[in-house]
């Protein structure tokens, strides 16, 4: 797999993706050298530092959020871009939390997807996704004391490991919790190739049960094409130093060890996996949905299984990942909301939206599907086989009936007019009444009318709304699968959007007032 690959595929996942606006030339207009590096100054030795954007990095990391704000807009009224920003504010993130922040993960893998909902907006607006998540990344800095301590620091790469056995290794070690090991060894792979250290850091992923384990390192690969494949270490390293703290965790209380770690090599063998050719079988709707019923439904086991059946059977690794995303976005819909003893100030009783089951799943089973279209062999058919693990075995934190709102939907029937439609949305949304919300958005579907006005809509509060940490990235979620599903069903990932709009509405992002006064939009 190489960068023009990997670019190519960034670029076609959805409208306004992030690749779209950067191109080949990215590392050049950063003034920066192409090298695989440990970011190592020699002026410096014991400090990661980051070349010409040192002094960006420095100021997102070490300025309190409400100061950085003014001295970010004066930078991009002189002439800085919303990539370089981006960019910057990703390796501060890594430098201050090196993957072992909760809060700082989750704001890492807000950066990508602000940046590219920004790609959507009007121009006036589009700095406010990116400042709005650059505000979280400096007020978490300043909160943990990372503004003057690092969290991360170089490391020596081992010496390389046998290329065919290194992913292996690389788990092993991580299952040892060798933070030594597995960082040094881990070091030499993303010196020899960030592709194939990606594909080894997938080793360690496919470990456990784990929606932030797999969403950080999908995220983490993508920001190679914005900061330069010559920060891959600083940005891959996060993923393998996350897997080692949850491991660490894991044996400090001893908690049991996920039963994938048994499943997965026993699937690869049982169907051959690894020996025949990916197929290209085409899957009709009916296929899919079976499959999606199957994960929705049934057990890890049952899922994964059935997942190695269809890649046994020559089925495109495209439409099995569609099962996938259509199985996560059928637990948004027929999650029964947060419940009064698993709430919180911002995220009260009744909700879906943060770390709910549906979110969680739909994000995770979108970062499975893009991690297996730009892996190799291997990894993209353990991907999918991890992914079904992921997904199914949740049918019990949900309903059997999809959320009821059917009785509002019958009260649309006579409604035809669509922008009368999105306004009664946003009344809905407004009001935090997901049933309406859905009702509406339902109706509007089906009438076949055209899906912009809707993600403009959802796109406001998107921006607008904290959304307990997945705002951003839910709403890219969404963006993304609506432009991968069969027409058939791509609707209900609208639907489920409205339903979290309208769950997340009025729990406003700290930051986004003041970069609307400092961009002077209302």
């Amino acid at each position: 797999m190489n960068v023009r690959r990997r670019r190519d595929f960034l670029a076609d996942v959805g409208r306004g993706m992030l690749v779209a606006s950067i191109g080949s030339a990215a590392t050049l207009e950063l003034g920066l050298v192409k090298s695989f590096a440990a970011n190592i100054d020699d002026a410096n030795p014991d400090r990661l530092t980051f070349g010409a954007l040192e002094p960006l990095v420095a100021l997102m990391q070490e300025t309190p959020a409400e100061k950085l704000m003014p001295l970010l807009v004066q930078r991009l009224n002189s002439g800085v871009d919303l990539k370089t920003l981006v960019s910057a504010a990703a390796l501060a993130n890594a430098r201050a939390f090196g993957g072992q922040d909760y809060t700082g993960f989750h704001t890492f893998m807000a950066l990508a997807p602000a940046l590219q909902i920004s790609q959507e907006l009007p121009a006036a607006r589009r700095a406010l996704p990116v400042l709005k998540v650059i505000y979280r990344n400096s007020s978490r800095i300043q909160e943990q004391g990372k503004n003057d301590h690092d969290t991360l620091a170089p490391i020596e790469a081992h010496a390389a490991p046998d290329p065919l056995l290194s992913g292996a290794q690389l788990r092993d070690a991580v299952r040892a919790v060798d933070w030594q090991r597995a960082e040094s060894q881990f070091a030499a792979r993303v010196a020899a190739s960030p592709e194939d250290a990606f594909n080894d850091l997938q080793f360690a992923v496919e470990d456990e049960n784990d929606v932030h384990r797999v969403v950080f390192s999908w995220r983490a690969w993508v920001m190679l094409d914005l900061a330069g494949e010559e920060y891959a270490q600083t940005l891959l390293r996060q993923s393998v130093r996350y897997c080692l703290d949850v491991e660490q965790r894991m044996h400090e209380k001893n908690y049991p060890e996920s039963k994938v770690r048994e499943l997965l090599p026993r699937l690869l063998d049982e169907y051959k996996l690894l020996g025949v050719k990916l197929g290209t079988r085409e899957a009709d709707d009916q296929w899919t949905e079976q499959l999606a019923q199957t994960v929705f439904t049934g057990t890890h086991e049952e899922a994964a299984t059935a997942v190695a059946a269809a890649l046994a059977e020559g089925f495109d690794p495209e439409a099995i990942g569609e099962s996938l995303s259509r199985a996560a976005n059928l637990l948004v819909l027929h999650d029964p909301g947060r419940s009064v003893g698993s709430s919180a100030p911002n995220k009260p009783p009744g909700c879906v939206h943060g770390d709910s089951v549906g979110v969680h799943a739909s994000d995770a089973a979108n970062a499975w599907r893009n991690i297996a279209r730009v892996g190799n062999r291997r990894t993209k058919i353990a991907s999918l086989l991890v992914g079904a693990f992921h997904t199914a075995g949740q049918h019990g934190y949900v309903t059997d009936q999809r959320f009821p709102y059917a009785e509002q939907l019958a009260a649309l029937a006579a409604v035809n007019d669509g922008d009368k439609l999105i306004v009664e949305t946003e009344a809905a949304i407004k009001s935090n009444d997901q049933a309406r919300a859905c009702a509406l958005i339902d109706r509007y579907g089906q009438l076949a009318l055209p899906p912009e006005p809707v993600f403009d809509l959802m796109r406001t509060y998107a921006v607008s709304e904290d959304g307990a940490l997945h705002a951003e990235k839910y709403f890219r979620t969404v963006t993304e699968e609506y432009a991968t599903t069969s027409p058939t069903y791509r609707w209900r990932q609208l639907i489920a959007l409205a339903r979290v709009t309208a769950s997340e509405h009025g729990y406003a992002a700290p930051g986004y007032q003041q970069a609307c006064e400092l961009l002077r939009i209302s």
